[in-house]
């Protein structure tokens, strides 16, 4: 995990440290590192070094409130102020395990903290004027062309797609596509006139702020909030632009450098907002941020449809929407289908609110992805299991739909409590089997997650290897590309990792060793689903100039 005072360590002055019992919980703060109890495995504790990301008073939940009220309605019980909770019990404390992955972030009670020991304060700041970094240099008031674009063409999507703010997804729409009367506040959208009104005031809120999923971040590390230095400076703020504007050009290079889901280093994404999902059965704990609405942040569990994705924070509200939902399957069109296992092609244009949701959930378990309003660009392929029942999401992967640089992968996600059991390598070769059946080599796009590119890594070893087995032909690097729809780069990487490249005669050869094969064999043992192609019904689709415009 890197650490979070930045890359600027070496040139800061050393932080403090206050020697343990000489301070109370009071004095601890937000940028702290104090040792946390932490459980074990085996059911004992032990004391880790953590930083304190956010600081809260113990929340208290509504919806048990009321259902205690209601169970022990008609008698009278006196509060005794005596069980009052403990000074140390009344804050919670949002903590990231030093050397831990960010996954396993949690609050914590106060009486966890162990103040006998050693408080580090965080690193004192620089001078605003002594800026220094990749960012030092930046010419004031400039606007990043990619941003600028990201930020109007978003803008003007919320216009177009969206004249109402009743259209937007919200917990109270019963099944996909149906507009909400209450619509969610973090996906709430508003006309151009109001969004710019709207900038000036709210602007020091999103200067360190994601809450909304909004904020992006360039190549340089800077927020997307200095795209309003021009406004700030006292320029008054241009018109946007007419949506005859923006170029089919434009809005490739958006998507492709900044689109709807790209890298983000803002600090309050850091701080998990949901504690648990039920969806359908099953109930997990969410691992990272995701935009959804405040109202429902800090709930026990969120419960959430399986078949719409909309979401609720108690289960009386669930089990009466379940009772008017008549969804069974994901609201698209059933391209693959054998044994159990089922795959639906989504157009996020057309299924909005449903694309949405999913991406709400997505964030959860995503930690190198930011969520925006705007799906339209993407295609959405869910695989599901079937029973009597319904079709069931274990996973997805969504695709733009024209991509500059050949991705055939956006965002690739296997739920929680379907992994380990080989549905990731299902779904990377559903996803090589549209790009073969596409005649595109294609490769999923970057940054890819801790647990996706070890996903790739082992399904493009597996697929190299068993080509290589299965043919007594020579091949080369190109051939072996044009078989599996694995980009040249890939395949170099896959070999170079697996030390197959060996120097023969003057000219390097593909040697298979004696440990590549028998792990090839051991991971052919255990694997025990594949994609049949010839279960595969689907054309790639083709859009017009107009149907690519997102906006």
């Amino acid at each position: 995990m890197v650490s979070a005072h930045g890359s600027h360590e070496g040139s800061q002055e050393p932080s403090s440290i206050t020697p343990g019992g000489t301070y109370s919980i009071q004095t601890v703060s937000v940028g702290c590192k104090i040792y946390v109890r932490r459980p074990t495995p085996d059911g004992g504790e032990e004391e880790r070094l953590a930083e304190i990301l956010s600081i809260r008073d113990k929340p208290v939940n509504q919806y048990a409130i009321a259902t205690a009220r209601r169970s022990t309605r008609g008698s009278v019980k006196e509060e005794d102020p005596e069980s009052a909770p403990k000074p140390e019990d009344k804050w919670e404390y949002f903590v990231h395990w030093d050397q831990f992955n960010k996954r396993l972030d949690g609050w914590v009670t106060g009486s966890r903290l162990v103040l006998t020991r050693d408080l580090e304060w965080p690193r004192p700041k620089p001078p605003p004027g002594k800026k220094s970094g990749p960012g030092a240099h930046k010419v004031p008031g400039k606007v990043p062309r990619s941003q600028s674009l990201l930020k109007k063409a978003t803008a003007n999507a919320a216009a177009a797609a969206s004249p109402t703010p009743a259209s937007t997804p919200g917990p109270g729409s019963g099944r996909a596509g149906r507009t909400s009367p209450s619509p969610a506040p973090s996906l709430k959208r508003k006309s151009l006139h109001d969004e710019q009104e709207e900038e000036e005031e709210e602007e020091p809120e999103d200067e360190d702020a994601d809450a909304e999923g909004e904020m992006d971040v360039d190549a340089e590390g800077e927020a997307e909030s200095d795209t309003f230095e021009l406004n700030v400076n006292g320029t008054p703020p241009e018109p946007p632009k007419p949506v005859s504007s923006f170029s089919k050009e434009q809005e490739i290079e958006k998507l492709r450098t900044s689109g709807s889901m790209t890298q983000s280093i803002s600090e309050i994404a850091r701080v998990k907002n949901l504690n648990r999902l039920q969806i359908g059965k099953h109930e997990v704990d969410a691992w990272y941020f995701s935009p959804y609405p405040k109202e429902y942040a800090h709930l026990p569990v969120l419960y959430i449809c399986e078949f719409c994705l909309s979401y609720f924070p108690s289960p009386m509200m669930l089990s009466r929407h379940r009772r008017r939902c008549t969804l069974q399957h994901p609201p698209g069109n059933e391209i693959y289908r054998h044994e159990d296992i089922s795959f639906f092609e989504l157009d996020g244009k057309r299924q909005l609110t449903w694309c949405r949701n999913l991406s709400l959930i997505s964030k959860c378990f995503l930690d190198h992805k930011t969520l925006y309003y705007d799906v339209t660009p993407f295609m959405y392929y869910v695989m599901t299991l079937r029973d009597p029942t319904g079709c069931h999401m274990v996973g997805y992967f969504s695709k733009e739909k024209e991509s500059a640089e050949n991705y055939n992968v956006a965002c690739i996600l296997t739920l929680p409590q379907h992994q380990r059991h080989g549905y990731g390598k299902l779904l990377i070769e559903f996803s090589y089997e549209l790009s073969k059946k596409e005649g595109k080599l294609g490769s999923p796009e970057k940054p890819l997650s801790d647990l996706g590119l070890l996903g790739y890594r082992a399904y493009w070893a597996e697929v190299i290897v068993e080509l290589l087995l299965n043919t007594t032909d020579d091949l080369s690097i190109d051939d072996i590309a044009q078989k599996t729809s694995i980009t040249h780069a890939d395949i170099m990487n896959t070999c170079t990792t697996l030390q197959l490249f060996k120097h023969y005669k003057g000219q390097h050869i593909i040697c298979l060793s004696d440990a590549v094969l028998e792990k090839h064999e051991k991971t052919r043992s255990k694997r025990r689903r594949r994609i049949i192609p010839e279960r595969l019904i689907w054309k790639p689709p083709v859009f017009t100039r107009d149907q690519l415009r997102f906006y």
